[in-house]
């Protein structure tokens, strides 16, 4: 394999999936074809801007004496790189996030899995309880 092979193949594992980024560009403009040289030059776009903000993020972690970028971090860093004005959008994704995943946490609930309605379940244990 030649190096230009291998630098091709390290940059897809550093991209974007090219499906979650078709996914993406259907979601938005429904009713328009984009060509394929469009969509690479998107995906290296998407690619270089997290390169970006995580860049300056793990930058803002480390002058704070911080091992781990918060959601804080990436917030400040749209504000010093000048890309405030995605602040709100990003904190409603990562309050939809956190929503998604909270309710994954209390959907896994084993009670809940079982199929069996909580008053039968409560009548199951009285049961046991009363041999």
């Amino acid at each position: 394999m030649n190096a230009m092979a291998t630098d091709n193949r390290d940059d897809d594992e550093l991209s974007i999936p090219r499906a979650a980024l078709n996914k993406m560009i259907k979601e938005l403009v429904p009713n328009v074809r984009v060509a394929n040289d469009a969509r690479e030059l998107i995906l290296n776009c998407c690619t270089e801007f997290i390169h970006l903000v995580s860049s300056e993020a793990n930058d803002i972690c480390n002058k704070q004496t911080k091992k781990t970028i918060s959601p804080e971090h990436v917030l400040a860093a749209l504000d010093s790189l000048g890309f405030g004005e995605y602040k709100e959008d990003a904190v409603a994704v990562l309050n939809e996030a956190k929503a998604v995943a909270a309710k994954k946490r209390k959907g896994s609930s084993r009670l809940e899995n079982l199929g069996i309605p909580e008053e039968e379940l409560l009548r199951q244990q009285q049961e046991l309880f009363a041999k």
